[in-house]
């Protein structure tokens, strides 16, 4: 138990904590200078339901019919001992992959607890790694820390052996047509198994080994053709592992941000709820849509302050410390003296301010 811990709990007003998966560590990591979100998804604070509370709900979301299809082509590709992954490792692929001892560790001798099932996790890998046997783990518990808090993650992955290394398998239900796959789901896929393939690193560090042994190559397995017959890709994941791993580094340490907050402050259901959520600092851009719960009351909130993040990141980081259009616009016609620190940026402000006056005159 950490010293935040209490804190953490009272944010989340008596709930139980939202356990992080690939995809929110994923997106929190594309926005790590977000104190709102690091602090809600730290808390396990259930983010899209003070959404709906909050009268923006989520503008994304995948439909029950696509987690039926989705559920349903992972059963098939897992069935007997996951025996129709193996053939097509085998053959689709050329790997030399022996006879594997299967263990499912979705469930613990009919205990679901998370650290009954990460412990398990440890002690089988630990064993794997031991005696190099090409052991097949489904459902393995990892743990990764996120700006200083422990985040458990319950992958839909299986991790194998092969050749001494540990491999990440991602099953997804978008098919592979001719070869290729949307690009967007593929990244998807990628930075949602970096995330497993450097949690695996981490525990196999934990246990006294070479993180290499967890191969930067992960095998993406998807429909082919819209039909129900797999086929296996490999996918090298190291650009995604390198933005991992420095957008980890850099995230704000949660208890620093709760240092500053109100000490009775909570995201329960309720008529104060706004006001709590506009308690923590958000740094919202036009990219958020596609990834945080929370992004249409953080637009709706940059658009009525006047905040430069709702022109987008770029724009923003190009305006260094100038927070608002406002003062933007001020800097630019020169009717506010910039400060020493932001006295470049004036200057740019102001030649972009003058080309565009050029090219409305010319355009005339």
């Amino acid at each position: 138990m950490t010293e935040t811990a209490p804190d953490l709990d009272r944010l989340r007003g008596g709930a139980a904590p939202r356990n992080h998966d690939a995809r929110t560590i994923a997106a929190l990591t594309s926005n790590p200078g977000c104190a709102r979100r690091g602090v809600m998804d730290a808390a396990g604070v259930d983010k899209d339901l003070v959404a709906r509370e909050l009268g923006f709900p989520a503008p994304f979301g995948q439909s029950q019919f696509a987690i039926t299809r989705g559920n349903a082509f992972e059963a098939q590709v897992k069935a007997d001992g996951c025996a129709e992954l193996l053939t097509l490792l085998r053959e689709r692929l050329g790997l030399d992959v022996p006879e594997v001892a299967y263990d499912d560790l979705e469930v613990v001798a009919g205990n679901e607890g998370r650290e009954l099932r990460h412990s398990r996790t440890r002690r089988l890998i630990a064993r794997a790694l031991e005696t190099g046997e090409g052991t097949l783990f489904d459902h393995p518990l990892l743990r990764l820390d996120i700006a200083g808090r422990p985040a458990y993650l319950e992958p839909d992955v299986i991790a194998f052996q092969l050749a001494g290394r540990l491999h990440v398998i991602e099953i997804k239900s978008f098919a592979v047509v001719d070869g290729q796959a949307e690009p967007e789901q593929v990244a998807a896929a990628a930075r949602q198994s970096a995330v497993y393939v450097l949690a695996l690193r981490r525990l196999v560090a934990e246990l006294g080994h070479d993180p290499a042994r967890v191969s930067h190559e992960v095998f993406l397995v998807c429909p082919e053709n819209f039909s129900n017959r797999p086929t296996a890709t490999p996918l090298d994941v190291r650009p995604q592992l390198a933005v991992l791993e420095r957008q980890l580094a850099r995230m704000t340490r949660i208890d620093d941000i709760l240092a500053e907050l109100p000490g009775d402050l909570s995201f329960e259901p309720g008529d104060r709820l706004a006001e709590s959520v506009g308690a923590v600092e958000a740094r919202y851009a036009p990219e958020c849509m596609s990834g945080c719960e929370l992004a249409l009351f953080c637009r709706e909130e940059a658009r009525a302050c006047g905040s430069t993040g709702a022109l987008g990141r770029s724009v923003r980081d190009d305006l260094g410390g100038v927070d608002t259009v406002e003062t933007a616009l001020a800097l630019a016609n020169g009717s506010l003296v910039p400060s020493d620190d932001l006295a470049e940026t004036a200057e740019h402000l102001r030649v972009a301010a003058r080309l565009r006056a050029e090219a409305l005159e010319g355009a005339a």
